[in-house]
């Protein structure tokens, strides 16, 4: 197995990641998610949405889209990628479940260990077939992503139970410190060479992505929200549940995609949905209060 050459935006993705599971790992308390164990409808439902519905998603988008290959199988990636503390830090500030929110970014870092590669390596025989030297190594992939989210999440969980009270001071300016963090990664990203580890994207392609990714985008929003109240969930986890489905980790995505396949050109259809997402799940976030009659930081009637 020949491994891939770093880059140092490479690295500062990895590092990055790092930090934001150790920011969910001291979020982790065990009376926090006592219920949501007790009754798991909501976190069943939901996993099983991220896992299995999210991927197909965005795969009818990016057979029926008009973009290449590569771009394709990006968009592809993105999905497999659940929400990270973004969408933890979204869910806090408009009253959402918190509690089910961090518990899907926990349990899915482990999920995504095996998921991740699957998904990817079907999508890559799909779109490329038997042939093709594009692959991602099991074993590699599930080392990395190890090291990068169940290691420090365990760090924070540790630091928690031993250290309750600087946990608690620290978790709430972390994570502001770390949508900075993301910011910084998705300009240096964006704008870096390829031939440094960035994308190197052209306008023609963000005007060529920028459609599926969008639709992509609403289309989960829709669905997390659509699935909750079909299910009878309540507002407030239906609300959640489209949160996590449509803020993807594209940190997480980056790694894959950048990092392990050393393919910029699957990581640009990540890059492009960061520039969005955030503002468009604010967005549903007030139209979801306004139309059941909540102010916007209020918490949810049910």
């Amino acid at each position: 197995m020949v491994l891939p050459t770093y880059t140092y935006i490479d690295l500062l993705i990895s590092i990055v990641l790092a930090f934001i599971m150790l920011g969910v790992g001291l979020s982790l308390t065990y009376q926090s998610f006592k219920d949501l164990f007790l009754h798991p409808r909501a976190l069943a439902i939901g996993l099983s949405s991220q896992l299995i519905v999210l991927p197909i998603i965005a795969f009818v988008i990016s057979y029926f889209s008009h973009m290449s290959l590569p771009l394709k199988v990006g968009l592809v990636i993105l999905a497999t990628s659940p929400g990270g503390t973004t969408s933890g830090l979204l869910t806090y500030f408009f009253k959402g479940n918190v509690a089910l929110s961090i518990t899907f970014t926990s349990i899915n870092s482990i999920l995504t260990l095996f998921s991740i590669p699957f998904i990817v390596n079907l999508t890559l025989w799909f779109y490329y077939g038997r042939t093709t030297e594009i692959h991602l190594s099991y074993i590699q992939t599930i080392i990395q992503i190890f090291m990068v989210t169940i290691i420090p999440a365990s760090i924070g969980v540790m630091i928690r139970s031993f250290k309750p009270e600087f946990a608690i001071k620290t978790q709430k300016p972390l994570k502001y410190l770390l949508i900075v963090a993301l910011a910084i990664v998705f300009i240096i990203k964006f704008f870096a060479g390829s031939h440094h580890g960035g994308s190197g994207i052209t306008m023609k392609q963000v005007l060529n992505i920028l459609p599926y990714a969008f639709l992509l985008n609403v289309s989960c929003l829709t669905w997390g929200f659509t699935l909750g109240r079909i299910t009878k969930l309540g507002i407030k986890n239906s609300y959640t549940i489209g949160i996590e489905a449509a803020v993807l980790n594209t940190t997480l995505a980056f790694l894959v995609a950048g990092t392990l396949l050393q393919n910029q050109d699957m990581v640009k259809p990540s890059l492009i949905y960061a520039m969005f997402s955030f503002w468009t799940a604010i967005i549903y976030s007030i139209i979801i209060k306004k139309s059941h009659g909540v102010k916007i930081f209020s918490d949810f009637k049910s």
